[in-house]
């Protein structure tokens, strides 16, 4: 069984040996803005830990399996969210990734040492101060002494629900390397940067790999989510690492598009290397002795959706009738609008910037008023071929550091349904797409290292390649990669043009990095 902790919900999944999802129970949690405290999402642990037992509860009662059935459980987690616990190991704080209520900390951190100080941690981390563990935890020094005072551990959501599971706490470097203050190359805390930071370096928790058996389910937990007391508790990770695991990227590289709300363009590397301008995340793979680069894309899918349903009531409600996704019906009249969807352009998340990072206000840029080439149709096609060439232009830049680039890609996730969406990333990378059968690959790889915590599979890395499974390939159209590059060239400077729009205050960022 794989605990799944989304951003937005939690989800209980059953696999067989063989990979094959048998069962799910899903809810979903809200996050708690503080009155007077602009930004804050605090994580609700006592109502989030009884909506786990009841995913759990679901998720067996669905594949009719008594509690004996589950070999092991491990748990996965958004990054960057984190919870405290006290003397006593008794949980009392936690916050989402999406909490940003530390901004003015983000800028103070930048200060240290004359502006090096976040130059220090990401040469270290591979992580910048925005999305980190430091800044929250000096606003909760500055702004809540009392919960700051009590800390005496602090770990990450998914290593909360394996606590709560086994009484045993402990961290894996896939995600605690996301809090920026463990080292890339030792897999291991760096206390000193702490130190630098003016914080406490004596609430760091052990450091377990993903995989090994941190402890069993104790009474108290298995009474709670109908668990067998008794069962393995595996060490879990980060979700998009436990998804790269669950789509059998384990060699130097791989290289993934994950598809979702944001899409991530993840790329194993060989070793730990970080990128020289502080543009790319990199991270600890679950695989000890390999990092991985990531590049995300803002709101993907969530512009999609914002299209659909602004625009697209008509095509939803045929949709409805007939019987098939808005979604498929959209792309069936994308698929009749030329490559280029007649040059609108639209500006929506830009190429990644960790160091830097905000993005233009959302426009379309390039309209037409002749109804036959500016229509859904078109609109819907131009933001298919912009969401793939922004993955393009972030796999560029982890090419132009890490010396990798990608002879193909793996494409998972709800973008990956569709089949025009699909054949546009192939055509804008030039590279062959392979699309997974599993659409779990999160909570798949989360169940591997259950299992290999358990003494199931023998490894991570091999039972990651064992199980993965292919629905479709698509080839790229070398006419199409030509005329997608020079697409590619001119969105870069229409979006640099729309960023200084921004700069004069004359447009509104869809997004600005905390401290920014």
């Amino acid at each position: 069984m794989a605990l799944d902790a989304g951003t937005g919900s939690i989800r209980a999944v059953i696999f067989n040996l063989e990979g094959e999802q048998i069962a799910a129970g899903q809810a979903e949690w809200i996050h708690l803005a503080v009155p007077d405290v602009p930004g804050s999402m605090e994580f609700d642990l006592q109502k989030n830990w009884q909506l786990a037992c009841q995913c759990i509860r679901q998720a067996l009662h669905e594949a009719h399996l008594p509690a004996s059935a589950i070999r092991a459980v491990a748990a996965c987690s958004m990054r960057e969210g984190i919870v405290l616990y006290d003397k006593a190991g008794e949980p009392i704080w936690a916050c989402a990734n999406v909490d940003a209520r530390a901004s003015r900390e983000v800028s103070e951190l930048k200060e240290i040492h004359d502006f090096e100080f976040e130059r220090e941690v990401y040469e270290c981390s591979g992580q910048t101060l925005a999305l980190s563990a430091m800044p929250r935890l000096l606003w909760l020094a500055h702004h809540r002494p009392d919960i700051y005072r009590q800390a005496a551990t602090v770990t990450m959501i998914s290593d909360w629900l394996a606590y709560m599971l086994s009484g045993e706490l402990a961290v894996d470097p896939s995600n605690a390397g996301t809090t920026g203050m463990l080292d890339l190359a030792t897999r291991n805390w760096r206390p000193e940067l702490l130190d630098m930071a003016g914080l406490r370096a004596d609430m760091l928790s052990p450091v377990a790999e993903t995989g090994t058996r941190l402890g069993y389910v104790t009474a108290a937990a298995a009474d709670a989510c109908g668990l067998k007391a008794g069962t393995p508790v595996g060490m879990g990770g980060g979700d998009a690492q436990l998804g790269t695991l669950g789509l059998g990227l384990v060699r130097p590289g791989q290289t993934a598009v994950l598809g979702g709300t944001f899409w991530q363009q993840i790329v194993n590397l060989p070793q730990a290397i970080t990128d020289p301008e502080m543009n790319i995340r990199v991270n600890p793979h679950v695989i000890p002795g390999m990092a991985q680069a990531e590049s995300i894309s803002f709101f993907t899918g969530l512009t999609m959706r914002w299209f659909r349903d602004a625009f697209c009531t008509e095509e939803k409600t045929m949709a409805h009738r007939l019987g098939v996704d808005a979604y498929s019906l959209l792309e069936d009249m994308a698929a009749r609008v030329p490559v280029g969807a007649w040059g609108v352009t639209p500006v929506f998340s830009d190429a990644m910037h960790f160091k830097n990072w905000y993005h233009a206000a959302p426009s379309f840029i390039n309209l037409s008023i002749d109804p036959e080439k500016c229509n859904k149709p078109v609109l819907f096609r131009a933001l298919e071929e912009n969401a793939a060439i922004v993955s393009a232009c972030n796999l560029d830049m982890i090419a132009s550091f890490s010396g990798v680039r990608a002879k193909s890609l793996v494409f998972s996730g709800g973008g990956s349904k569709g089949k025009l969406w699909c054949q546009i990333l192939s055509d804008v990378t030039g590279v062959p797409v392979n699309v997974p059968v599993v659409k779990e690959a999160t909570a798949l790889g989360c169940a591997i290292a259950a299992g290999v915590a358990a003494g199931v599979y023998s490894s991570l890395a091999e039972t990651g390649e064992a199980l993965v499974r292919w629905e479709r390939e698509y080839q790229p159209d070398v006419a199409n990669h030509a005329k997608y590059l020079v697409q590619k060239a001119n969105w870069q400077e229409v979006y640099a043009d729309q960023l200084r729009l921004v700069d004069r205050q004359l447009t509104t960022s869809m997004w600005k990095a905390p401290g920014l």
